[in-house]
């Protein structure tokens, strides 16, 4: 678990990186001494404007340490998040960030061991992929069957396709961090 200064300084990077995008300059977040910060797990960068979803990315794993890769999940997010277009100036001035620091997945065998509000939901059939992070469900309401199908339908497939043989599911836990 992220104390909140640590926190605190992951959504400064996010933010740093995202404003100096946008502008046009580079940006390198500085060294980091904190062990919790230096840690090689995933992470998500979510932007919201108006209460909106702008863009979002992340990944399970990381050969990077963790503020190295919110500040590379903020950029992806920001420019290349396929849903939208890449952030301008004028987005400054009006966004809010959310960062999810993952827990590693953990293939289930039942869906059961799903607990809405704790895990997020991962999974794959065939090249097909879905992710909803464990806030989602909490946020639109959702209960354990009403979230597995919106992962497949995320993933492309049919709804009921995490009923299939050949998908896999995994889920995860998050350390969730919001301005």
């Amino acid at each position: 678990m992220l104390s909140e200064k640590e926190s605190a300084v992951l959504l400064g990077i996010a933010r740093d990186t995202i404003t100096n995008l946008v502008k046009e300059q580079k940006f390198q977040p500085s060294p980091r001494e904190e062990k919790a910060l230096n840690q090689k797990v995933g992470c998500f960068v979510t932007i919201k404007q108006n209460g909106q979803l702008r863009g979002c990315i992340g990944t399970f794993v990381s050969e990077r340490p963790l503020f190295l890769e919110v500040s590379e999940m903020a950029t992806a997010s920001a420019s290349k998040d396929p849903r939208f277009h890449p952030m301008e100036p004028s987005e400054l001035d009006n966004f809010s960030l959310e960062i999810s620091v993952l827990s590693p997945l953990e293939k289930i065998e039942e869906i059961e061991q799903i607990e809405v509000g704790t895990h997020g939901i991962y999974l794959e059939k065939n090249f097909s992929r879905g992710v909803l992070l464990p806030q989602v469900a909490t946020e639109y309401g959702w209960d354990r069957l009403t979230f597995l199908q919106q992962t497949c339908l995320k993933a492309g497939l049919s709804k009921s396709a995490w009923q299939d043989a050949d998908t896999e599911i995994y889920i995860f836990s998050a350390q969730i961090i919001k301005e």
